[in-house]
């Protein structure tokens, strides 16, 4: 219970920076902004799979909300959901066979996960200005999020390992993307991202729980997920109309 206390509080207090900025900005930004939904794949990486593997990736969606501040730099809010698997038997160790470890352990983690966060985009290039050639930019991006996961872990050596348990916690996303105007209005989008929680008990195997000991989990690191995906968003154009009270000086 202490954990979640202090998990939760420290997503409130992360979360409050990017919020206040996120809506600061507004008066600021410019006149586009974006409303998107996206689909891929969420992949996670711990101590039943200690290297990101694509083959772990199960399905996740999201939705997202951006607001231009510049023609470089994008602010974003964003909710993604997903499933998580893995499991000690696709661990490859020496020569192709299954790591000593994971067949020490013989578990594998199921589950779900639902994240919400915000961020900012560095954008190389301004593609939305339709008076350019170039309607396509990589870009970069990071932020911070808050999680909900509810996973199962089962053992067919170690029924101490067997667990079922929710975790709220907080992670840094990061990482690449790419975006292409399809038109004035609609885009089309590529990302890539890892998640770094600030949790080891995505898999509730840490090596240090009431029963567990070294030998089933590294008790020095945390787990991370990635999401992956493609996305399509529809942008929006906010049109200043001219000050009736100027027009009017003008004429005469």
């Amino acid at each position: 219970m202490m954990l979640k206390s202090v998990s939760l509080q420290m997503l409130l207090i992360g979360l409050v920076p990017v919020g206040s900025i996120f809506f600061a900005s507004t008066a600021a930004a410019q006149n586009t902004s974006e409303l998107g939904v996206g689909l891929g794949g969420m992949v996670y990486k711990g101590e039943l799979s200690p290297n990101y593997r694509f083959l772990n990736n199960r399905p996740a969606a999201t939705v997202f909300y951006r607001k231009d501040i510049s023609g470089a730099v994008t602010l974003r809010a964003n909710a993604v959901v997903g499933m998580l698997r893995a499991a000690d038997q696709t661990v490859e160790g020496v020569n192709g066979n299954t790591a000593p470890l994971a067949v020490y352990r013989a578990a594998n983690v199921k589950g779900n996960l639902v994240e919400v966060g915000g961020g900012m985009e560095y954008n190389f290039f301004d593609y939305h200005n339709r008076e350019d050639k170039v309607h396509f930019t990589p870009y970069v991006f990071v932020g911070v999020a808050g999680f909900f996961a509810g996973t199962t872990t089962s053992s067919g050596n170690q029924p101490q390992l067997n667990r079922k348990g929710n975790v709220l916690s907080v992670a840094i996303p990061a990482g690449v993307g790419f975006k292409y105007a399809l038109s004035t209005h609609w885009n089309l989008g590529l990302e890539a991202g890892a998640r770094k929680t600030l949790s080891d008990q995505l898999d509730h195997i840490d090596g240090k729980s009431s029963g567990q000991d070294d030998r089933v989990g590294n008790p020095h690191d945390q787990d991370w997920y990635f999401y992956n995906g493609l996305s399509i968003s529809y942008t929006f154009y906010k049109i200043h109309c001219p000050d009736k009270s100027q027009e009017k000086g003008k004429r005469k």
